[in-house]
């Protein structure tokens, strides 16, 4: 498959602004509407994914896509210390008290900023880890570029994206869910921001594997500078977990 081009800073922009307005009505519960349509499956792909990285005491770790600082939360209980970066304002005012509420404060910086332009030096981390995030950005390549020159040479690095379940069986019966009982589920659960997310997730996630398929995710990173790519389906399908190591190490 050929490189998609590199994205203008406007498309960029754009993008950005959706994912703002899409997550921005959402912080409130975020976390428990998360586990309910997710059948309970988002905090188990979120310990997989952590655990790729064995964060340790004394380490300094990124969490990308930090939204309401879930992830951040399950770092620095191994007692990393973390920042979680976010786009949406919203989300992180929902961290900072989720934060507050697990006395993490010690342990966890959070910061508004993009994934895209991360605003920390080269070499910054000894570890990294996002979730949900290449479907909001223009140039996937390009961000784990700019994920690759924020972390330690030898680093690992671990994400968690939803998935399109490979066997057709279970793909069809994941189209339903997603297209139907999802948005159901959303409206009944939490309403008409819910519901507008769970009719844009499941064609979102299949058009990115359209686009990114795995076998060119793993090549991604690959050209991104990580070794040891890997990659582990999870839940049938439903989730992705993928790590690598930032190579020179």
């Amino acid at each position: 498959m050929p490189l998609p081009a590199s994205a203008s800073p406007p498309a960029s922009a754009e993008r950005n602004r959706f994912a703002q307005h899409l997550f921005t009505p959402l912080p409130q519960r975020y976390d428990r509407l998360a586990e309910l349509l997710s059948f309970g499956q988002n905090g188990r792909w979120r310990r997989a994914m952590i655990s790729r990285i064995e964060p340790a005491p004394g380490q300094s770790v990124l969490d990308v896509a930090s939204g309401t600082a879930g992830v951040a939360l399950g770092l620095a209980r191994a007692g990393a210390t973390v920042v979680g970066v976010d786009l949406t304002e919203q989300m992180l005012r929902q961290g900072q008290r989720n934060v507050a509420d697990a006395r993490m404060g010690d342990r966890i910086q959070l910061v508004a900023g993009r994934a895209e332009q991360l605003p920390f030096d080269d070499a910054a981390f000894d570890a990294l880890t996002f979730t949900y995030l290449f479907r909001y950005v223009v140039d996937p390549e390009a961000t784990l570029r700019e994920l690759a020159r924020v972390v330690k040479p030898g680093a690992r690095v671990a994400s968690l994206e939803f998935m399109l379940p490979p066997s057709r069986f279970w793909r069809f019966w994941w189209w339903l869910y997603t297209r139907l009982l999802l948005p159901a589920g959303g409206l009944l659960t939490g309403g008409r921001e819910w519901f507008a997310v769970g009719r844009f997730l499941g064609p979102s996630i299949s058009g990115h594997y359209r686009r990114y398929p795995l076998p060119w995710t793993v090549e991604a990173w690959r050209r991104a500078g990580f070794t040891d790519v890997g990659a582990r389906v999870m839940s049938l399908g439903g989730g992705l977990v993928m790590w690598g190591t930032r190579e020179g190490g």
